[in-house]
């Protein structure tokens, strides 16, 4: 196992993940604002449109864990540099496209390009970097996965508003250019013991992944009746393998089981919120789409910027209280933005302030929480499992906030911040419950 231990080749390997991370981000959120120019130039049903957009969610979020496992197992550069030459490749294919069809396709291909990149970056991290050093890095890793989506909805808005749709797959072309240069050049591959690739607990988890976020999505039952069935098949079979995918039995642990819980509520509710508040911009505060993406960008810069301090934080107050910390200032931003908003940015500011820094604060102690549990070996399992954490909170709170709006917008708005302070103050309550002996 590699350990970095000069500074320059450390910064140089953070840049280079960094950038590969963006462009995985930025293409989560990106097309949503290209949804009337995508229906328009294809003559495509908004249903396909939404499954082209989705499409690269739903295949990101089921090949997390597998492929995750199968960058531990066959090295995390070989992965890392598969996975950006088939990213690239699909972004080319989707600029190019002729019909929904193919565009679709391509978008199936890239989330699958996404899904060899995303537990890898963090993998690279934890199994290289030394113990000292990693604290940090993680903290600027969890400030790209978080303020990324928002960035990259911005410029997708100027794109769209300034060209055309088919310029938003250039950023993640030009940022994949880079990203494989720097790559190849700096990062340095590391692998975990050999053993026999668990084929079932792979087979099991993706049907699991897939139907419940496809059941969030798309409120089916059968999606969640395959939800259901494979996340027990899976949990069944890995207690009897011998070398199982991820071995569930460490979920009793305290760590691994708060730090999933925490990111997947905090991102749940930022999901939520995000898409709560393009409407009102839009509806109450009549903006343009663009406007409305450039006001919510302090929450994305403060996110990043505190993911940065995080770290520094823990290392003197530990993980667990930085965690609860986060979280009781985003419940808080939740909170003011349930009383105080009105038909003013001004009014939704200090929540938008509020729930950017909790985020930044929590975020960087819980992943690294949720990746120490794991063994150096399984970096990538455990970087996917933290993943996938994130990918079920996001489609958790976007189907939570479909129920809240049919109400009047008012109710619905106030409805939804409060059920938000409720999981916020649940989820302090479980970082402080007593430690298991």
């Amino acid at each position: 196992m590699t350990t970095l231990t000069d500074t320059r080749q450390r910064r140089t390997v953070l840049v280079a993940i960094s950038v590969a991370l963006m462009a995985v981000i930025s293409s989560v959120t990106g097309l949503n604002v290209a949804q009337p120019d995508l229906a328009a130039e294809f003559g495509a049903a908004q249903s396909t449109v939404l499954w082209i957009i989705n499409a690269y969610v739903l295949t990101l979020s089921a090949l997390l864990l597998p492929l995750g496992a199968a960058g531990d197992r066959w090295g995390r550069k070989p992965a890392l540099l598969t996975g950006l030459a088939v990213f690239g490749a699909a972004n080319v294919a989707a600029a190019l496209a002729p019909s929904a069809e193919v565009l679709l396709a391509a978008r199936v291909l890239g989330g699958a390009g996404a899904a060899t990149i995303m537990p890898v970056t963090l993998a690279v991290i934890t199994s290289t970097f030394p113990e000292k050093k990693r604290g940090r890095a993680i903290g600027v890793w969890t400030g790209v996965a978080g303020g990324g989506g928002l960035l990259g909805m911005f410029l997708s808005a100027v794109l769209v508003d300034w060209a055309t749709w088919r310029f938003l797959f250039v950023l993640p072309v030009v940022l994949v250019v880079v990203a494989l240069a720097m790559v190849w050049r700096s990062v340095p591959d590391s692998r975990g013991e050999p053993h026999p690739f668990d084929v079932v607990g792979a087979l099991t988890s993706v049907v699991g992944v897939v139907g419940l976020i496809y059941f969030l999505h798309e409120k089916d039952v059968i999606g969640l009746l395959a939800g259901v069935a494979g996340t027990a098949a899976f949990v069944a079979w890995e207690l009897r393998h011998r070398t199982p995918l991820l071995d569930v039995r460490l979920f009793r642990e305290r760590g691994l089981a708060s730090g999933s819980v925490t990111i997947l509520v905090v991102f749940g509710v930022q999901a939520g919120v995000s898409i709560m508040l393009y409407p009102f911009f839009q509806t109450v505060l009549g903006w343009s789409g663009l406007l409305s993406t450039v006001a919510l960008l302090p929450m994305a810069g403060l996110m990043m910027v505190t993911s940065g301090l995080a770290p520094r934080l823990a290392e003197r107050a530990g993980a667990r209280a930085t965690t609860a910390w986060g979280v009781g200032v985003a419940g808080a931003g939740l909170a003011l933005m349930a009383v105080l908003v009105s038909d003013t940015y001004l009014s939704v500011l200090p929540g938008i302030v509020a729930l950017g820094v909790g985020m930044g604060l929590s975020m960087p102690p819980a992943t690294e929480t949720i990746t120490s549990s794991l063994p150096r070996e399984r970096q990538g399992v455990a970087s996917a499992l933290n993943d996938v954490a994130r990918e079920l909170g996001v489609a958790l709170g976007v189907a939570l906030l479909g129920g809240m709006l049919s109400a009047s917008f008012v109710d619905g708005w106030r409805t939804f911040m409060w059920v938000g302070v409720a999981l916020m103050a649940g989820l302090l309550a479980h970082l402080f419950l007593p430690r298991r002996r």
